[in-house]
C-alpha cells in the first residue's frame, strides 16, 4: 500500500498553474487578440506561423509567453508596428485595450 497519498497528489496534478499565473505572462496569440492589435485569435496564430511576430528579437509561435516589458515587433506587409507590453491581463474592455501596450 501507499503512504496515504493518492495517485494524483504523487503525480502532481493537483498544482496546476495557467501559463500567466506562472510566469507572470500571457501566450502572444491571445495578447494579441485581447489587447485588439489584431482583431481575431486565429489572425494572431497565423500571424506568428508566418513568422511575422517577433518577441525581444526573436521569431515568436503563437504560444510564446510574452511579458511585461517585452518589446513585440508585426510585420503588416512593409509596414512594421514595435509596441513594449505594460499589462498582460486576461480580460480588458474594449476602452482600456490600448493602456496594454506603448508604442515605440
Amino acid at each position: 500500500m501507499h503512504s496515504g497519498t493518492t495517485a494524483r497528489e504523487r503525480s502532481g496534478a493537483g498544482n496546476f498553474r495557467p501559463i500567466s499565473e506562472r510566469s507572470g505572462g500571457m501566450r502572444i496569440d491571445k495578447f494579441l487578440k485581447v489587447s485588439r492589435i489584431i482583431k481575431r485569435r486565429t489572425l494572431a496564430q497565423e500571424a506568428c506561423d508566418r513568422q511575422k511576430v517577433m518577441i525581444n528579437g526573436r521569431i515568436a509561435k503563437p504560444g510564446t509567453d510574452v511579458k511585461v516589458g517585452d518589446i513585440v515587433e508585426i510585420r503588416f506587409g512593409e509596414n512594421v508596428t514595435r509596441f513594449r507590453v505594460l499589462r498582460t491581463d486576461e480580460h480588458v474592455k474594449k476602452e482600456e485595450s490600448a493602456e496594454m501596450y506603448e508604442l515605440l
